[in-house]
């Protein structure tokens, strides 16, 4: 079994990464974002692909989404674990819980790397292995205390985190939870190549849910951002022994 993990939340680690190697990987999309690093822990055999690059120095328009996805696919990955910020449109979804949604809604703006233009796309997880990833997610942070939000919806665009006031009113209307970057593609794509993926969604703000509400500064974004990696991080340090291949 092999888990390919996007994101990578600090466990390309070698003190974490048991026979931990680097590789380059060019796939039909082109490259990844980054190198993939390959190991194992816990006896489970891992890849991570940091989205953004070691020095987080690639811009998400530079991402090819394809690419990270197929090339998870040519290391013979049996799930992919996906990892992302968010901004919640919900006041129930609080800045510091981890968001394990069910399906996302694609609004793109002539993207590139992507397959649709100018329309939204509403794109299911694939099931039923999604919803297995999901459970064992559920239960390991029960047994952390970790506060999450199972089975959201979660909006995709492109550009800056934060959206404005009128689209996150429209986000809302169309049954959306939270906003993230552009990851649908990633989706999309491995429901086709029939790999089990689930997004593990990390709530950095609230996003303009009530209309007299300022977005945060990206700053503040910054901060979350750390510790919510730091709780995802122990989190699919628990999770990983405990996924099975179907």
């Amino acid at each position: 079994m092999k888990i390919g993990i996007i994101g990578g939340s600090g466990l390309d680690d070698p003190k974490i990464l048991k026979n931990a190697k680097e590789k380059k990987v060019k796939t039909k999309y082109g490259e990844p974002s980054s190198s993939l690093t390959t190991g194992k822990i816990d006896g489970v055999g891992v890849v991570i692909l940091a989205r953004h690059g070691k020095k987080h120095n690639v811009t998400p328009t530079e991402i090819n989404y394809l690419a990270n996805i197929y090339a998870l696919k040519e290391e013979n990955c049996d799930y992919i674990l996906a990892t992302t910020a968010v901004g919640s449109l919900k006041e129930e979804i609080k800045p510091g819980n981890l968001v394990f949604p069910d399906q996302f809604i694609d609004f793109t703006k002539r993207r590139k790397m992507t397959f649709f233009h100018d329309q939204v796309v509403h794109t299911p997880m694939s099931e039923p292995f999604s919803n297995n990833l999901r459970d064992a997610l559920c239960q390991t942070c029960d047994e952390l205390k970790f506060t999450y939000n199972k089975d959201v919806t979660i909006v995709t665009i492109e550009g800056p985190r934060f959206s404005t006031k009128a689209e996150s009113k429209m986000f809302r209307q169309w049954g959306a939870d939270i906003i993230n970057m552009s990851t649908c593609p990633e989706v999309i794509l491995a429901n086709e190549l029939g790999i089990p993926y689930q997004s593990i969604a990390m709530s950095t703000d609230y996003d303009c849910w009530k209309e007299d509400e300022e977005p945060v500064s990206f700053e503040m974004v910054l901060k979350r951002m750390q510790e919510n990696a730091g709780k995802v991080k122990t989190l699919l340090l628990k999770v990983i022994p405990k996924i099975k291949c179907q």
